[in-house]
């Protein structure tokens, strides 16, 4: 028989079998949700096939050290999601849990004794494992940031970053998956797009690069440099500026990575406008040093 608990803003839906809990459901507003260790003395050890399908609020949720499992498309579609917190430990997990969660980045262990030695840095990866490489597979709970798992993480990143721009855009056309005359069908756009997942899955790395070997870094950072303001194509820059607008780290990232030069900030700053007033202040003062530094050397010269 199905019960409902409370939340804040809403309330789950709850079964009770063999002396254990199952949430069923969800209906409501909240933002977080925090799913209780036990109901009515039971521990909550499942999360139901699509308990949380769709939910548009949810920004947040804390599972139980009790879970060992999650259903089908259990948080599937919930297009807000940006942060889960779970035990790193094995559980059986259905197809399609984070199916269509894009702004999912932190799936992170709820043991903070176990934190530490990459931990924070695994949280991301873990995240862009689902919702980026396509690598369910790298939903490894128990091994999460191991020499191995990065391994298999980097391997997987090296391969979608070799694939050609137009890989897969004939079958796109082929099995119509794509409404004609969309601005998907054109090869540009199609090629564009697919720069830009390279671009967030190198600068993902580099941000958070524990284990990362140096082979990898430097094809990463050529890479990214290979696409700043003023190359032939400029995903680095489109990605920070139209993605990232007013966070400070991704501009840091750029700056520290030589992304931005003398030649090409004018251009930046026209691109950004009377927006992101307090980025484009960071930006001038970085250029004042670089035109600064420019004038030593010349001085020097002399």
């Amino acid at each position: 028989m199905e019960r409902n608990q409370e939340t804040k803003q809403g309330s789950l839906c709850y079964e009770i079998t063999q002396e254990t809990a199952v949430i069923t459901g969800y209906s409501g507003r909240d933002v977080e949700i925090q799913i209780p260790e036990k109901i009515e003395g039971c521990p909550v050890v499942w999360i139901g096939k699509k308990a949380f399908l769709s939910n548009k609020a949810l920004r947040r949720i804390i599972l139980p050290g009790s879970i060992v499992g999650i259903g089908d498309w259990a948080f599937a579609y919930c297009g807000n999601l940006e942060q889960v917190v779970l035990p790193y430990h094995r559980m059986e997990m259905g197809q399609g849990v984070f199916k269509e969660c894009g702004r999912l980045v932190r799936i992170e262990d709820r043991d903070e004794a176990k934190k530490g030695d990459g931990k924070e840095d695994a949280a991301w990866l873990l995240a862009a494992a689902v919702n980026q490489l396509d690598a369910f597979y790298l939903f490894d709970l128990e091994n999460v940031g191991t020499k191995s798992w990065l391994a298999g993480w980097d391997a997987r990143v090296k391969t979608l970053m070799a694939l050609e721009d137009s890989d897969g855009f004939s079958k796109m056309l082929l099995c119509g998956e794509e409404d004609y005359g969309s601005k998907e069908n054109d090869l540009g756009y199609y090629m564009e797009q697919k720069r830009r997942g390279k671009v967030r899955l190198a600068m993902l790395r580099l941000m958070h690069d524990y284990g990362l070997q140096e082979e990898l870094r430097a094809g990463m950072q050529a890479y990214l440099l290979a696409h700043i303001k003023g190359c032939g194509t400029e995903e680095t820059w489109q990605v920070v500026l139209e993605e990232h607008g007013d966070e400070k780290a991704y501009y840091e990232f750029l700056t520290n990575l030589g992304g931005v030069t003398k030649e090409n900030f004018p251009q930046m700053m026209e691109d950004m406008g009377e927006r992101h007033t307090e980025m484009k202040a960071y930006l001038m003062r970085y250029h004042d040093g670089l035109r600064d530094t420019g004038d030593a050397f010349a001085q020097f010269s002399l």
